[in-house]
């Protein structure tokens, strides 16, 4: 079962996504073996407001540990985190289930 992680960024954090922003695109690079999906979430003046992720493992702590080693975590940007478990029905325009 992959895992979804939506993240939410600290208000007024956008100077701290943008000194950020390559590390954690190098980091995501670095792992996309991992990565179904990936993308911002925008707030509704189409600037970044946080993240979403849907991670290729069966094991929670593997999401995690993903979470907690990417930059925009490390360098405090979230202001709150989810890790969550997702069961595919419909993937990549299809029926699945």
């Amino acid at each position: 079962m992959p895992f979804v992680i939506i993240t939410t960024d600290k208000p007024g954090a956008g100077a701290v996504r943008a000194a950020l922003r390559a590390a954690h695109l190098d980091y995501l690079t670095a792992h996309q073996h991992l990565l179904l999906a990936a993308g911002g979430l925008l707030d509704d003046e189409d600037k970044a407001a946080g993240g979403l992720l849907v991670v290729d493992t069966d094991d929670r702590a593997t999401a995690e540990r993903f979470l907690a080693n990417d930059p925009f975590s490390l360098g405090g940007l979230f202001e709150s985190t989810r890790v969550i478990g997702w069961r595919k029905t419909f993937f990549d325009r299809q029926r699945i289930k």
